[in-house]
């Protein structure tokens, strides 16, 4: 991981913690997150730590595992990184759904946190 330049291996990092945070307890996400954070969730917003961890742990469903098949990293000319994800989650009993996310990272008193964040289902219909 030392040949990568730092901003992919920042941003790598943070999303291996992201989804093993969201798949073991979705609750603890707020780790991650600031009061200024926000989230669009298939369309809906919703900004601050609070409302965003509140969103996240309501969602209908028991467990879910995500599979990610590819991720992107960029820094930013404001010091901070954008990251791109796409993968497959599994939620409960229900077909395996593709998936597109994208996180703004920012390097605040001293740890990354995600200031926003963009989530999409790959569903054509």
């Amino acid at each position: 991981m030392g040949d990568k330049p730092i901003w992919e291996q920042i941003g790598s990092s943070f999303i291996q913690h992201y989804y093993q945070l969201f798949d073991a307890d979705r609750t603890q996400l707020g780790a991650i997150y600031i009061d200024a954070s926000c989230l669009t969730w298939e369309g809906q917003q919703f900004q601050g730590k609070a409302a965003i961890v509140e969103k996240l742990s309501s969602l209908p469903f028991q467990k879910i595992q995500h599979s990610i098949t590819a991720q992107d990293h960029q820094p930013t000319p404001d010091s901070c990184i954008l990251s791109m994800v796409v993968g497959q989650l599994k939620a409960d009993d229900d077909q395996v759904l593709g998936f597109q996310q994208t996180f703004l990272l920012k390097s605040f008193q001293g740890a990354w946190v995600c200031t926003n964040e963009v989530f999409r289902l790959a569903l054509h219909n």
